[in-house]
């Protein structure tokens, strides 16, 4: 629009001119070298005007001819580069869609219109990548490196290609080298961080988190979690060596995330060795409220060395007020009496967890009473028995991995602070299988026969009980009879199959600790509950053979059992009549 008014201005001015020479007339004239010229002012005019414009036509024409070789080697270079734009859209669009052939061939079409192009680069190796040719990628990256412009974008490349053949060391090296090169950039401080941690190289993990902190990289409570996790991982192990550091590093880690276990763990030991027993106990309380653990409570307990039972468990309950609808308060509460040799006062711990909360742990520990109170080799067998069953307790887990102890990274993929205080999703992992059968094995040391479970069935007047007899786990039920006193009364079968999921081993437990008093065979039922336990354990166990043994009960020798009878061979014997008596 203002193009436009201007140019009728412009044509304005000029018709107004040339009018007002017309209406001015005059003579103008030239006298030069015996030529006399002479005309009006109008046509002066109009004439010098024709002559410029042809001036400047004349040159226009001229400056064309002489810059055409210039002016065709351009359009031919903006046709190629447009060219080149086209390869590198069409490529990476063929990269997005996984097509390797024709990315392949934009490739090639974008190297020869644009070879010094970084874009072409990237182009050709990603297309190598795709194709699987890993050869040719790294070399590409390598040619990168010989620019500053394309440096970061080839040790990006080299550390993913790396990171790809599991070369850790040499991942590490290029995080390193791309960070020293630009400072701000965020993967190479993040990769590095990641790559420190799965060595275990906690020293310079700090140093590049700090880094990373500082450049914005990471948020602030992130990076206060990160830090704390690796101090806890430097103190644990110097603990026993250097115990003036560890405390400090501990110290540092609960001030930063009061909730991890370890860090409290590792101070409340050193403060409590050292005899600073109020603030070990401060700490514990502080983590125990955000999140009880086993190891706390124990700590807890023996914060103040000499002290009895009875004052440990004194400082259990106190303890266990702080967080009281956690599961981990009854049971700490009822493992410390059971240490003082409480077990009522065990027993009433847990007597809110039976119905609705019976765990594992639960279960052992009603074992461990059970036998320390009254020594009833049933009862302890019932609640082993209902272990096996038994919901799964919380354990250190990360990505599938059940630990027995807190580790900082993760064992599969390295990822820091990947262990987490929690019930497992699944209940049929070896690991967790090997765990309760080692705990069940240390409880049934209580009674006798720790490796091959036995029992003896009351046999008949006058004759003497067949011996146990070993059959295969892989067998189906195990069924146990006995008999009793004054008369032969034989028991009705019961059957347990022997299944890690099965509900029939609970049951035929609670049966016979029901008819323990009323009658004989609750003996021999007790005594089956244990055979079922150690099966389930053996089936359990990581090496998984079917050719481990079971020991059943013997029967009466009265007792026909549920096998069929042996067809006897026929002898004429003698026929007596005999006369009945009331």
């Amino acid at each position: 629009m203002v193009r436009l008014v201007v140019y009728l201005l412009t044509i304005a001015l000029i018709a107004s001119g040339l009018a007002w020479l017309a209406d001015r007339p005059g003579t103008l004239q030239i006298v030069w070298q015996g030529y006399d010229i002479e005309t009006s002012v109008f046509r002066a005019v109009v004439i010098l005007a024709a002559l410029v414009a042809s001036l400047i036509f004349l040159w226009s024409v001229f400056k064309t001819l002489w810059n055409s070789p210039a002016i065709i080697g351009s359009r031919l270079m903006r046709h190629r580069e447009r060219k080149g734009l086209d390869a590198l859209s069409g490529g990476m669009i063929a990269i997005g869609a996984g097509d390797s052939s024709l990315a392949a061939r934009y490739a090639l079409q974008a190297r020869k219109s644009l070879p010094h192009e970084p874009l072409t680069q990237l182009l050709r190796a990603q297309s190598a990548e795709l194709s699987g040719d890993r050869a040719s990628a790294r070399r590409i990256y390598d040619a990168m490196l010989a620019s500053p412009e394309t440096e970061q974008l080839g040790l990006r490349g080299l550390f993913l290609e790396a990171q790809r053949e599991g070369a850790g060391e040499a991942a590490r090296q290029f995080a390193a080298r791309a960070l020293k090169a630009n400072p701000k950039l965020g993967w190479s401080s993040t990769a590095l961080f990641e790559q420190q941690c799965k060595q275990k190289d906690w020293t310079a993990a700090l140093a590049t988190l700090e880094h990373a902190r500082k450049s914005g990289h990471i948020p602030k409570a992130a990076a206060d979690r990160k830090r704390a996790v690796l101090l806890a991982a430097k103190a644990i192990p110097a603990e026993d060596d250097t115990p003036d550091k560890a405390l400090a590093w501990a110290l540092e880690a609960h001030a930063l995330a009061p909730d991890l276990v370890p860090a409290a763990v590792v101070a409340g030991r050193i403060l409590a060795s050292r005899g600073n027993t109020s603030k070990a106990a401060k700490i514990i309380q502080k983590t125990w409220t955000k999140a009880p653990h086993p190891d706390l409570a124990t700590v807890y307990a023996h914060a103040r060395v000499g002290d009895s039972t009875r004052d440990r468990l004194d400082r259990v309950r106190q303890l266990a007020a702080l967080n009281p609808h956690s599961i981990e308060s009854p049971i700490a509460v009822a493992t410390t009496a059971a240490e003082a040799r409480l077990y009522e006062e065990a027993r009433r711990a847990l007597e809110p967890l039976l119905a609705d909360r019976l765990t594992q742990r639960v279960a052992l520990l009603m074992a461990r009473i059970e036998a320390g109170e009254n020594g009833e080799k049933g009862r302890v067998r019932e609640w082993l028995a209902r272990a096996m069953n038994a919901a799964r307790d919380p354990v250190w887990m990360a990505d599938g991995v059940i630990s027995d102890h807190w580790e900082p990274i993760s064992p599969v993929d390295g990822r820091l602070d990947a262990f987490q205080w929690r019930v497992p999703v699944e209940t049929s992992d070896s690991a967790g299988g090997e765990i309760l059968a080692t705990k069940i094995d240390e409880l049934i040391a209580i009674a006798p026969a720790t490796t091959e479970i036995k029992a003896e069935a009351p046999a008949a007047p006058g004759r003497k009980a067949e011996a146990a007899t070993p059959v295969p786990a892989e067998s189906q039920p195990v069924t146990a009879t006995a008999a009793a006193e004054p008369e032969v009364v034989t028991a009705e079968p019961v059957t347990v199959p022997v299944t890690p999921n099965s509900d029939s081993a609970p049951k035929a437990s609670a049966a016979s600790a029901a008819n323990g008093a009323a009658h004989p065979a609750a003996v021999g039922r007790g005594d089956e509950v244990a055979t079922t336990v150690k099966a389930l354990s053996q089936e359990r166990s990581p090496s998984g053979r079917g050719d481990s043994a079971v020991f059943i009960t013997p029967r009466a020798p009265d007792d026909p059992g549920t096998e069929p009878p042996e067809p006897e061979l026929e002898q004429p014997v003698a026929r007596r009549t005999f006369r009945s008596v009331n």
